[in-house]
């Protein structure tokens, strides 16, 4: 594992404390520099080649393609690919410094590349059903260099189901990587004007019969989050 990827350790992670309190983060310092416009050539890549397949909703048997919700195309990632192994192994960081702070239980991860093409989008929706525990943690790492808002494609964060207003809108800039509770939060990806490039992935637990909570259970020195 290339633990040289990481800017500090994980026990000093500023982001640990905004996510206990609202149960998202957003962060620019966990991913490098060198390794994000790595994965960003990869993506652009994936994408001019014609290895993107579009994405639909569901899983296994239930899977279908729903263009009235998502129009993105996606891509899983293999630690048999260099570049791709090195997130995943900054993401295996994340994992332990989550389950080092609290009682979530992260167990196993997976992501894929995505592209919004112009005009793409995904209507809000949140990453697992309420106490389904196939998904526990969410993550969004976004590969677009010189972004604009009017380049649409933002995610917009909302802090509970029935809200109306986004508690936050992310432009999807290069290194920022998005942390939020799978169950909880509802996002959605608003219209990108421009081909739009990012990762996804989700934490899983083993035992679902598990509650997840987010009560620290090691503390750390309480800093300003680096949003």
């Amino acid at each position: 594992m290339n633990t040289a990827e990481l800017p500090v350790p994980p026990q000093g992670w500023n982001w640990i404390n905004q996510l206990a309190d609202t149960g998202w983060v957003v962060a620019r310092t966990v991913v490098s520099p060198e390794l994000s416009r790595a994965l960003r050539v990869e993506a652009e890549t994936l994408h001019s080649e014609a290895m993107l397949e579009r994405a639909g909703i569901g899983r296994a048997g239930d899977h279908t393609i729903k263009s009235d919700i998502r129009r993105d195309k996606t891509r899983w990632l293999s630690r048999d690919e260099e570049v791709q192994a090195r997130y995943l192994d900054v993401m295996e960081q994340v994992r332990l410094a989550v389950n080092e702070a609290f009682y979530l239980g992260l167990f196993s991860y997976e992501a894929h590349f995505a592209v919004y093409e112009p005009g793409a989008f995904y209507k809000r929706h949140m990453d697992s059903f309420k106490g389904a525990r196939n998904r526990v943690l969410s993550t969004v790492f976004y590969l677009n260099e010189d972004w604009d808002e009017t380049d649409g494609g933002a995610l917009a964060i909302f802090d509970r189901a029935e809200a109306e207003e986004a508690v936050e809108l992310v432009l999807p800039e290069l290194g920022t990587l998005v942390i939020f509770l799978s169950e909880d939060i509802p996002h959605e990806v608003r219209p990108a004007m421009r081909d739009r490039y990012s990762i996804a992935g989700w934490f899983r637990v083993n035992d679902r019969g598990i509650a997840p909570s987010l009560q620290v259970v090691q503390t750390t020195t309480p800093v300003n989050p680096d949003i």
